[in-house]
């Protein structure tokens, strides 16, 4: 089974490819929902995290996503801890996922990861997709999104690899500072090429 990497930046809109992916019939193993899945309340994940980071969990046991994202976007070490506890657990079930679809005929998949580049999992990738858009336009739609200011959408676009730095090790590039309909014209185009054996 061919394994193709999904990423980009924060308010860079990969979630939005990614689900014109799906649209048009692509199997995805999204990243952030293996993510929140090893962190339901009574996974030992959970438990290290709130060892780890007191006050992010909160009295039902349930992950307080807003208040560990203030510790880890502002602390390099904090995000490095979390990473520690996560990152294992996210890719020993991704990889489970992976052969299970290879098992069950599924020619090819997308891996949608924001972290896929800066966790250096590229290199085990058939090919690389990066959501791309210029970072101003990255900026402003991330504040737009989750209500910060530019220095607090700053801080967190400065926690991932730049996405000039990501487009530079990709297969195939979709530009997402046009219109819907551009973006989905590239995504077609790159999933025809996909289905056709190319990359």
């Amino acid at each position: 089974m061919r394994l193709v990497g999904l990423t980009g930046g924060i308010g860079s809109g990969k979630s939005t490819v990614s689900e014109m992916f799906r649209s048009l019939g692509a199997t995805v193993i999204d990243a952030d929902q293996v993510a929140r899945e090893v962190v339901r309340p009574g996974q030992e994940a959970l438990l290290e995290v709130a060892r780890r980071f007191p006050g992010t969990v909160d009295a039902h046991g349930q992950l307080d996503r807003a208040a560990l994202a203030r510790r880890i976007f502002a602390d390099e070490g904090e995000r490095a801890a979390l990473n520690a506890i996560l990152h294992p657990r996210i890719q020993a079930e991704v990889q489970r996922r992976t052969a299970a679809l290879a098992a069950a005929g599924v020619d090819t998949a997308l891996y949608d990861a924001a972290l896929l580049i800066e966790n250096g999992l590229h290199h085990g990738m058939d090919a690389v997709v990066v959501v791309w858009v210029p970072e101003q336009l990255q900026r402003e739609r991330l504040a737009a999104r989750d209500g910060l200011s530019v220095a607090e959408a700053q801080t967190r676009i400065a926690a991932q690899a730049p996405l000039d730095a990501k487009r530079a090790v990709a297969t195939w590039v979709v530009d997402n500072a046009g219109s819907r309909e551009q973006t989905q014209q590239q995504v077609v185009a790159i999933w025809k090429a996909l289905r056709s054996g190319a990359g």
